[in-house]
């Protein structure tokens, strides 16, 4: 029997768009709700694209209605911390206000299944550097709070009859698609991977180094990082998971094991073939020295093996793509 249709909200993004590409070549139905306020029509390389706002109940009726949806992939979201402090109400009307109408929609028209994108930043500071599923909560910005109310409801609607879900909270996602189709065009990116390789190319003068004392092996952060090709796979697992009856969990998604800011840097630097600017400043609030998954739940649970564990293959990828950008390639996208 054929599958019924998946509905990705932010699909044009950087994370959604390769879980929609990687859904159509498993001949996924898919519909793709995206506002492209940061994501790019360019980018949905599957599916149908409906251009349209995750809080818009109008809209969201009329998605339902028309489509035999029973599962959804919400990726929707603001993603930027230092934003979500300075304008914390723009995160809690996207990230919250419009995920609780997106589920109210959903189970009123007998959705079954939810695959929902969360973050480690509903982690805050854990004291051993080292986050479980069962580490508790405690956000220190409005980004991770405005995902953990999300988790929240999700946890309440199943428990009162609604979808299945699974909640995956990632680690530091970086990568693009190896083939080059689509890669991460986020405007004004704060991913280090990302910086790192935008200055590589030219398009900053600097990156910088938040802190250099850290009790760590070389005095910068450590930091889980995980491709995106392969937190993109964790999708589909999870959907898998769910359609064979698996009861609702909420697992990490990362490599269980870090990187720090000095590594990340003198790998972009030997796949560019040149030195980056390097400027090392004083600590940020709130940056904890260490940020690693604890990600034994995550194999046992789906069965998820990841291909691309390598810190070259992650800074290849994410630089190839840069490039394309760079050069104004016209068969990639950049932001305006």
């Amino acid at each position: 029997m054929r599958n019924k249709k998946i509905l990705v909200t932010g699909g044009a993004g950087y994370i959604g768009s390769h879980v929609v590409r990687q859904l159509g070549e498993l001949g996924e139905d898919v519909i793709v709700l995206d506002n492209l306020s940061t994501g790019f029509r360019e980018a949905v390389l599957a599916g149908e694209l409906v251009v349209g706002d995750t809080g818009d109940a109008d809209r969201l009726e009329a998605l339902f209605s028309a489509n035999d949806i029973d599962t959804v992939m919400h990726f929707a979201a603001h993603t930027v911390v230092p934003e979500s402090v300075s304008d914390p109400l723009k995160y809690y009307r996207n990230n919250t206000a419009s995920s609780r109408t997106l589920l109210e929609a959903a189970h009123r028209h007998g959705v079954r299944h939810i695959v929902f994108s969360s973050t480690a930043a509903v982690y805050g500071l854990p004291e051993t550097g080292k986050a479980c599923e069962d580490t508790p909560t405690a956000p220190i910005n409005p980004y991770g709070s405005s995902k953990l109310m999300t988790e929240w409801m999700l946890r309440d609607l199943a428990m009162a009859g609604g979808p299945s879900y699974v909640a995956l909270r990632y680690f530091n996602v970086a990568g693009c698609e190896p083939g080059g189709r689509i890669g991460q065009s986020t405007p004004d990116a704060t991913l280090l991977v990302k910086v790192a390789c935008e200055a590589a190319v030219g398009k900053r003068s600097t990156v910088s180094i938040y802190g250099t004392d850290y009790p760590t092996p070389d005095g910068t952060g450590l930091r889980d990082y995980i491709h995106v090709e392969d937190l993109a796979s964790a999708h589909i697992n999870a959907l898998n998971y769910l359609r064979e009856g698996g009861k609702s969990t909420t697992l990490n998604a990362g490599y269980g094991h870090g990187y720090s800011v000095r590594e990340v840097l003198k790998a972009v630097e030997a796949a560019n073939g040149k030195a980056l600017n390097i400027v090392e400043a004083e600590r940020r609030a709130g940056d904890p020295p260490e940020l690693v998954a604890a990600v034994g739940r995550i194999h046992e649970v789906l069965g998820w093996q990841p291909r691309f564990d390598d810190l070259e293959t992650i800074v290849k990828t994410a630089l190839a793509w840069e490039r394309r950008i760079a050069s104004r390639d016209p068969s990639a996208y950049w932001a305006a």
